[in-house]
């Protein structure tokens, strides 16, 4: 060793064309220096040898060698074997990392004058198997971790951790199964932690076992791209991160976790940075996740979500929970924001079965231009009652504060909704649960709605729009359309069926002066005694009849030979008034109810079945034919 260093240190060693690198073995570290970039190697008092800015102390030279390894500028490559680890790393950047290592537990430290002015970005390829060990890596610039077949486990701690706070690549790559397991009982915040922002990429798979906290943790911003990732357990939520998750392409699947799926908080304070948004944005990709957690979610934002693209399975199982804290109940729902969702296209299969939960919920206002969404809900009520919680909860909830109860809903917005394309189709089973309800205004412009449920089919706490798109609505035990404010019907197709009296097809809150107008649209609407227009703003006539149905049934209002309006009773209209309208129909004007529609027992009822449709004449008769019954009706 001595005379080889007093050589190099003289420069007497001639390497040969094919000696292109010269491997400098530091215990588990080797240092691959290339011919081309050696320069002059200083070697000091024989207790030093300083190699393109790095000083080694001899003591710590195993041996150095000479091979015509090809060497990458800027890469770091970890071999995990067993209890131990192999790290070479590449002679440009070796003065600016320095490696620990322990057995296969590896600690390589960026040093602050990284930069583009030194040597730029470095790339981290990790590879190989260790049931004992770990990467951690400390640094304040970005950097790649490369992923070849990695199977780690770190009986004390996270197998991925990344203490640096700017943007850090991890890239799965193609062809290659990676397996990530942490410990139970630590301190760290994931399986995989990183301080900065986290930027999944790659064509391979990672599987993620969390024990301790979340599966995947960034204290910045997630991206996601290509890459399959499957959070296979964790102990919190499967994904969390601040600032924002951002999905382009790859499949993500979560399941067996403690609290959500994916969750993203918003950093409310003056100092946040501008990034801070606490948002979900998917324009690609797929996302299957199993909640089972009390009032947990699949997607959560604590700020807004927006989604162009994409397929979603996604399903949750828990029930509610009384919050202590904010004092009101809470329950589980398959995409959840605090600001507003806008989805815009994707698939969308989503299905909650615990008592409350939901399958889209959103405090701001919810925008749906496309999309094939699939919602089903089964859960009855959970409620609060003096100081206990039930789940199920089949007492009367009439006189519950609405903080102390929480319904099953496909969808519920506590601010406005717009419905302007897509399918949806929502159903819903349990107690007290509604279709789709607005807190606020809702308004239908376009798309095809297609709603079963337990209580209101669809329902807004203000003024409901229809302007377009094909409706179709039964609810077994309540209203149809129900408005608490005006009702407005200016265009599309609907059918809308109600349970028995005193419930309905359209259902306006005339009982605060607000009333159902018709202007344009072709509707059908059918049980109890409908809403009917009692103002000249409503240009649209309508026609209530009698008769007898079945589902299946066609409804036809004809002029003469002329048919105006044809609709079929759905398959899943029932016959029984235990839970869907007789099938024999009152008479106009018949009925009556409290805080619905009609003028009870006078003559402007709705009746049981009511029609409104372009070329009606007020005063004009019409044949109306249910089944194989006729009659003829006027024209109001």
């Amino acid at each position: 060793m001595k005379k080889t260093a007093l050589l190099l240190a003289a420069g007497f060693v001639a390497m040969s064309a094919a000696a292109q690198t010269l491997n400098i073995v530091s215990g588990s570290v080797t240092y691959a220096v290339p011919a081309a970039q050696a320069g002059e190697m200083v070697y000091t008092n024989g207790t030093t040898l300083t190699v393109l800015g790095k000083t080694l102390n001899m003591s710590d030279i195993d041996k150095m060698y000479v091979d015509d390894t090809v060497v990458t500028d800027n890469s770091v490559s970890v071999a995990y074997n067993g209890n131990s680890a192999s790290v070479v790393i590449a002679g440009n950047i070796m003065q600016y990392v320095t490696p620990t290592v322990t057995g296969a537990h590896v600690c390589l430290t960026q040093e602050a004058t990284v930069s583009e002015l030194t040597c730029g970005e470095i790339a981290y390829s990790l590879s190989g198997n260790s049931s004992d060990g770990e990467f951690t890596l400390y640094g304040t610039y970005k950097a790649t971790v490369n992923l070849y077949g990695l199977n780690l486990t770190n009986p004390a701690g996270a197998p991925i951790n990344i203490q640096n706070g700017k943007r850090i690549e991890l890239s799965v790559k193609s062809g290659y199964e990676n397996n990530l397991t942490d410990c139970s009982g630590g301190t760290h915040k994931g399986c995989i932690t990183c301080t900065g922002h986290l930027e999944l990429k790659g064509s391979g798979t990672l599987n993620v076992t969390g024990l301790t906290g979340h599966g995947i943790f960034a204290k910045e911003y997630i991206t996601i791209k290509n890459c399959t990732i499957n959070v296979l357990s964790a102990v919190k939520d499967g994904i969390n991160c601040n600032q924002y998750f951002t999905m382009t392409s790859g499949n993500v699947a979560i399941s067996n976790i403690g609290d959500d799926a994916l969750q993203v908080s918003y950093k409310d304070d003056v100092n946040r940075e501008a990034e801070d948004t606490g948002s979900i944005t998917i324009s690609g990709g797929s996302i299957t996740a199993t909640v089972t957690a009390t009032a947990s979610k699949g997607l959560k934002a604590d700020g807004n979500v927006d989604i162009t693209d994409g397929t979603f399975n996604i399903t949750t199982s828990g029930g509610g929970v009384w919050d202590s804290v904010d004092l009101k109940t809470k329950a589980p729902s398959c995409i959840s924001a605090d600001g507003y969702i806008n989805i815009n296209g994707g698939t969308y299969i989503l299905k909650s079965t615990g008592s409350g939960g939901k399958g889209i919920s959103c405090d701001g206002e919810l925008t749906i231009n496309g999309g094939d969404i699939t919602i089903s809900t089964a859960g009855g009520v959970f409620a609060y009652v003096n100081g206990t919680s039930y789940d199920g909860y089949t007492g009367n909830t009439d006189n519950l504060n609405s903080d102390y109860k929480s319904t099953a809903k496909g969808i519920k917005c506590d601010s406005n909704i717009n419905i302007n394309g897509g399918t949806i189709n929502v159903t819903t089973t349990g107690k007290g649960a509604e279709g789709i309800e607005s807190k606020a205004v809702l308004t239908i412009n376009d798309g095809t709605i297609i709603v079963n449920s337990y209580d209101d089919a669809i329902n807004s706490s203000s003024h409901m729009y229809i302007k377009g798109g094909n409706v179709t609505v039964v609810a077994t035990n309540n209203d149809g359309l129900d408005s608490n404010g005006n009702l407005y019907i200016q265009g599309g197709y609907v059918r809308a069926f109600g349970a028995g009296s005193p419930e309905c097809g359209l259902d306006a809150n005339e009982e605060q002066n607000y009333h159902v107008y018709f202007t344009g649209g072709t509707v059908l609407a059918v049980g109890g005694n409908n809403s009917v227009p009692n103002s000249s703003a409503s240009t649209q006539p309508y026609v209530s009849g009698s008769g007898s149905a079945t589902a299946g049934a066609t409804v036809t209002l004809a002029s003469g030979s002329t048919v105006l309006a044809t609709f079929t009773i759905p398959s899943n209209y029932g016959s029984s008034t235990g839970g869907s309208t007789p099938p024999n129909f009152p008479a106009a004007g018949g009925g009556g109810r409290p805080g619905g529609g009609g003028n009870p027992g006078g003559p402007g009822g709705g009746g049981g079945l009511l029609i409104t449709c372009a070329g009606l004449t007020s005063g004009s008769s019409y044949t109306l034919t249910v089944g194989s019954t006729s009659s003829t009706v006027t024209a109001k």
